[in-house]
């Protein structure tokens, strides 16, 4: 399961800057901007693998605000933990969050071939809320789903959650932040300024099972 959900987690990176502008329906936007952001990484792919942290950070300068990192964060760390905690603490583990998502997804989008990804059809799209499917070629030729949900805030879509092949991203990360808590002895603080170790953890789990060294 854990080999499946690294191969599909090829496809994520690649659609998640397809929420950024309003107009038009989120279906379009993912079309048209899996596009352009693949145009990006075959553009400058052998600099981004020489130097990754140059991938980072124009992944954060494009996805960055397109994603509902406190809607996520909220999410990741439930009402149990987030009540409890202040203002600057979940503004940390938002950045947090962000940083290890962006190092973990970058990593994998880094391995893309242009294997090939077709979005699905559009579906209804009269709410605030929105689901737009679509499938990605693995390079062992089988086809992976992807379900992403967007959301709409302020007349923008953002992106709460993805669900790969079955697996719910959202779930994987509330589960990864609690067992953090317990094995921190519910210290808030040090769960939150080790959350990139944590996702970085996840990683290396994900690329032993899949055969591969830690990078």
């Amino acid at each position: 399961m854990i080999s499946t959900l690294r191969r599909g987690l090829l496809v994520l990176l690649a659609a998640l800057p397809m929420m950024a502008n309003a107009a038009g329906s989120a279906h379009d936007l993912v079309q048209d901007t899996t596009s352009r952001m693949l145009a990006d990484l075959k553009a400058n792919k052998e600099q981004y693998k020489q130097d990754p942290s140059k991938f980072y950070s124009a992944l954060d300068a494009i996805v960055g605000p397109v994603v509902d990192a406190e809607g996520i964060s909220k999410s990741i760390m439930t009402v149990k933990y987030s009540r409890k905690a202040t203002p600057a603490q979940m503004k940390t583990f938002q950045e947090n969050f962000k940083k290890g998502l962006f190092q973990f997804y970058g990593n994998a989008l880094l391995e893309y071939n242009n294997q090939g990804i077709i979005v699905d059809p559009a579906k209804d799209e009269t709410g605030d809320r929105a689901e737009v499917g679509m499938k990605v070629s693995g390079s062992n030729g089988a086809v992976y789903p992807v379900s992403y949900t967007l959301t709409k805030i302020d007349g923008e879509w953002k992106l709460r959650n993805v669900i790969i092949n079955g697996i719910n991203i959202g779930k994987l990360f509330r589960d990864q932040f609690a067992d953090a808590m317990q094995r921190n002895g519910n210290d808030l603080d040090k769960t939150i300024n080790g959350w990139a170790g944590e996702v970085a953890k996840a990683k290396e789990e994900t690329d032993k099972a899949a055969g591969k060294p830690a990078q």
